[in-house]
């Protein structure tokens, strides 16, 4: 099907002026704290961790496992998992290990990178909200704005690990990630601020496309936490193998703590995601008039549900943890980039950009 584009609509150029100001803004804020977090990953210090002294299969499947109460609170500290996860000598040291302790010396950069990153997120939001005002509409309707909306919802995710499970290790291997989109969406994706195809003028774009920009967001962080647990997997096998580890991977913390976030982190997306698929079946029945067409972007959103739907019965029922478990969550971050880049301008469909 052919849309004819809306009726040219007003469009507020000094809001599209500051919205493109913030963007180069918000980008450079994040290039700073992604290098502050390097330089921290690379220099900062860290307890050495001993492999297979956590128990994953509880901390991950319960609700409470590994949390604390306070004043009423569930939390839920990972820096003092870490320390409690440390090897002792003797049954005294374990004893002391095995509970929780202030965090291993702490480096500075770490928190000013966090408070850049903070920076950054507030920037772009400014900026998303800027150019909503400019073109008069929710701003996430062609590529560009919805590579800038799931930076937003990565970073964000990101920084609710940081603060609510002491997650800032991840800075790194997200803030990555996001730079690159960034850049991409900066030089190849940009789109002035205006009108968008009649299709999308729908209250369901602010129900369908938010879901998915949320979910694919958490799934970011998700996927990068994956990723960093494979690699400090191997890196304790390696240490218990009795090869010597350096650089920034034996600086990672344990990878059952990784493999928990990144489980968390699917727990929170997959909901969303699934009803994403749901309201965007809705749309697609009250604007196309079926609910389902077997067109590429609804068959690889499904594909990535059914990736990430094994992922969790595998935990749930199989009983499976560690890489096998790891390597299902990393192939369903792959479909959703798969589904997100190649899906978009590789094929042509009534999503794609083709």
């Amino acid at each position: 099907m052919v849309y004819e584009l809306a009726a040219e609509a007003a469009v507020d150029e000094g809001m599209a002026a500051v919205s493109d100001g913030l963007i180069i803004a918000m980008i450079v804020a994040y290039a700073i704290a992604l290098f502050l977090f390097a330089l921290e990953a690379a220099y900062g210090r860290r307890k050495a961790l001993a492999p297979g002294r956590m128990d994953p299969v509880g901390a991950a499947a319960g609700a409470g496992a590994g949390a604390k109460k306070a004043g009423g609170h569930s939390t839920l500290d990972l820096d003092a998992e870490e320390e409690a996860a440390a090897g002792g000598d003797g049954g005294e040291a374990d004893a002391r290990d095995a509970a929780p302790r202030p965090s291993a010396a702490r480096n500075g950069l770490g928190l000013v990178a966090l408070a850049v990153t903070v920076l950054g997120f507030l920037l772009n939001l400014g900026q998303i909200a800027a150019r909503g005002l400019a073109a008069d509409r929710w701003p996430w309707g062609n590529m560009f704005e919805f590579v800038v909306a799931i930076c937003l919802c990565s970073v964000g995710a990101f920084l609710y690990a940081a603060f609510r499970y002491k997650a800032r290790y991840l800075g790194t291997f997200v803030l990555l990630p996001v730079v690159l989109l960034l850049g991409i969406a900066v030089r190849w994706l940009y789109s002035e601020a205006g009108p968008v195809i009649p299709a999308l003028h729908s209250y369901w774009i602010a129900i369908h496309v938010s879901a998915a920009i949320i979910a694919t967001g958490a799934f970011m962080v998700s996927g990068a936490a994956g990723i960093t647990y494979l690699i400090a997997h191997a890196t304790e096998a390696k240490r218990a193998a009795g090869a010597k580890v350096a650089g920034i991977a034996a600086k990672l913390p344990a990878s059952e703590l990784l493999d928990r976030v990144s489980h968390r982190f699917i727990v929170i997306a997959f909901p969303l995601w699934t009803f994403a698929i749901i309201a965007g079946a809705i749309w697609a029945d009250e604007a196309w008039g079926r609910f389902w067409g077997w067109d590429p972007k609804e068959v690889w959103s499904f594909i990535t549900w059914v990736v990430y739907a094994a992922y969790l019965h595998a935990r749930a029922t199989a009983g499976w943890r560690g890489p096998r478990t790891a390597w299902i969550g990393v192939a369903g971050f792959a479909c959703l980039m798969f589904n997100f880049f190649a899906v978009n301008y590789l094929f042509s469909g009534l999503h794609s950009y083709a």
